[in-house]
């Protein structure tokens, strides 16, 4: 991340979604809470065209998706699903604008990357995306053109910020494994060879050239290595499902200067252990692979494990306070 080793990452933000269908709340807690690394929330509670896939699908440029029984489908024009999801973006962005007035500092957004989008969004058949490859390609170019004007408008409203764009992969692993199911869930599409997978995603990547490309998968198995040679600034995951198997590719990944978004609070209601005790796991993983205490406060930033859309908004709330005071312990007793 040679390019963003100077872009100062707040110590802790969140992941994308939250609870409820209020805009401005939803604004106003990440932007209150996270006052060096507020967020763009996103609220799948208010229906299709504000989950994550038809929040991105929304984005593309010269395509289109619509609501199908099955899920997200591309059709020929712009129809009722297409334009509900682009006026909820619009209402979140009104309200980022309102409660991020004069705000200086780091503020992410996030969208579906390619791979999680064309294993997600269907074919006028019927079957994903990922079963063309020539489609997985438009599809990819759609979506990096948008991003570009998605990116633009963020700048335009929230002038003093900067960007970062966080992708949400959870299913590249699965792709690159060749463990997404076909549309008659009897065979799994072939596996995407890791060469080009990994050369869509720096394309992607690439658009936000002025700043800092985070990528969230809060799936097992997180391509650490991959996800570095196409040129990303940190990779964010489910702290919980890490192994020992994953030591070696994550000391490289912070040896390299590669941030991390340690996924430390859980996403559903729960008990919430001391500040200290969520990132326990943090500091063991430090020690193990021999990296020294004063790196951890300027290579991780504390997040909940994944998005917060299936809690309680009271328990949300308290997450993303929660993260907080864990990185403010994490900076001040590294050991």
């Amino acid at each position: 991340m040679s390019e963003n080793s100077q872009f100062r990452f707040g110590a802790a933000t969140g992941v994308g979604s939250l609870p409820g269908d209020d805009a401005r709340e939803a604004v106003k807690t990440a932007a209150g809470t996270f006052e060096d690394f507020p967020f763009l929330p996103e609220l799948p509670a208010r229906g299709p065209g504000a989950d994550m896939i038809g929040r991105s699908a929304g984005m593309l440029v010269e395509l289109y998706a619509r609501v199908e029984p099955s899920g997200w489908r591309l059709g020929d024009r712009p129809g009722r699903d297409t334009r509900r999801a682009r006026a909820w973006l619009g209402e979140d962005l009104d309200a980022l604008e309102e409660f991020t007035q004069g705000y200086e500092g780091p503020l992410k957004v996030q969208a579906v990357g390619p791979w999680t989008l064309a294993a997600a969004l269907e074919l006028r058949g019927g079957e994903a995306v990922l079963s063309d490859a020539g489609a997985c390609r438009d599809l990819a170019a759609s979506l990096a053109e948008g991003l570009r004007l998605h990116l633009a408008e963020v700048r335009r409203r929230v002038p003093g910020a900067q960007l970062v764009l966080q992708l949400d992969e959870p299913s590249l692993t699965a792709v690159l494994r060749g463990r997404v199911r076909t549309a008659s869930g009897y065979r799994t599409h072939r596996a995407v060879d890791r060469q080009i997978a990994e050369a869509t995603l720096r394309d992607v990547v690439g658009v936000h050239d002025d700043g800092p490309v985070v990528v969230h998968s809060c799936a097992p198995e997180v391509p650490f290595a991959l996800l570095r040679r196409a040129g990303v600034a940190g990779v964010s995951f489910d702290f919980s499902l890490l192994t020992e198997r994953d030591d070696e590719a994550i000391g490289e990944a912070v040896e390299g200067g590669t941030r991390l978004f340690a996924g430390v609070v859980p996403g559903t209601d729960g008990p919430l252990s001391d500040p200290a005790g969520s990132v326990m796991g943090v500091r063991t993983l430090w020690r193990r692979l021999g990296l020294h205490p004063g790196l951890l406060a300027r290579a991780v930033t504390v997040t909940p494990s994944c998005g917060l859309a299936g809690a309680s908004p009271e328990y949300a709330r308290r997450a993303l306070a929660h993260c907080v005071r864990a990185a403010r312990s994490l900076a001040d007793n590294p050991e």
